[in-house]
């Protein structure tokens, strides 16, 4: 799969760099603001039970 993104990037090498910088921000960026908050309510772990 990496070889597959590194060869369908634009550019050469720096240029290669940058994009898979910037795609892992990007996939970073997704996950901490959509991904994680829409999961946290489905989570067991934020349940308190008092007996």
């Amino acid at each position: 799969m990496y070889t597959w993104i590194w060869r369908h990037l634009p550019g050469g090498r720096p240029g290669k760099i940058a994009g898979s910088l910037l795609l892992v921000v990007a996939v970073s960026a997704l996950l901490l603001f959509v991904v994680f908050p829409w999961l946290d309510p489905h989570l067991p772990f934020n349940q308190i039970t008092v007996r």
